[in-house]
């Protein structure tokens, strides 16, 4: 079953890695639970939303072995690299829900080859790098803001 988000808290990265601002919130929040280690939850909680159903899909973002590592570990962190590469992602699944408003049409448009990305689909574009991302993230814009796509 996947994981639900009200509508309010779409775009919100912290949000989509379930990410809480403990006792003090700041701008840097974010940066310093990634820092800090991730939990593995955010991993699962992110591959569910954005991949419902896959259970291969966070291998995509983080090896199986690797992953199995993080699991046992006692602390069950993800490294500030993998942290990253989840917000990255995380970045660009909210922007599509934002724009697209339901998570079934974001995640068409983000698996559907798309021609300005050299016919790559724009997910796998955004998980290869963060100029992929960012590149993923400006033709989102483009399409919120009339510049299509």
């Amino acid at each position: 079953m996947a994981t639900s988000l009200p509508a309010f808290e779409a775009a919100s990265v912290e949000a989509l890695l379930g990410v809480r601002p403990g006792r003090r919130s700041s701008p840097l929040t974010l940066a310093y639970s990634i820092l800090d280690g991730l939990p593995v939850s955010a991993l699962d909680r992110l591959a569910e939303l954005v991949a419902p159903g896959d259970s291969r899909f966070k291998f995509r973002l983080i090896p199986k072995a690797t992953l199995e590592r993080r699991r046992k570990s006692a602390a069950q962190r993800l490294t500030s690299e993998e942290g990253d590469r989840l917000a990255r992602l995380a970045k660009v699944f909210g922007f599509a829900l934002d724009l697209y408003g339901e998570p079934d049409r974001a995640r068409a448009f983000l698996t559907r080859p798309h021609p300005m990305l050299d016919g790559k689909p724009p997910l796998d574009v955004a998980l290869a790098t963060g100029p992929g991302a960012d590149l993923v993230v400006n033709l989102l814009g483009r399409a919120a803001y009339g510049g299509g796509v």
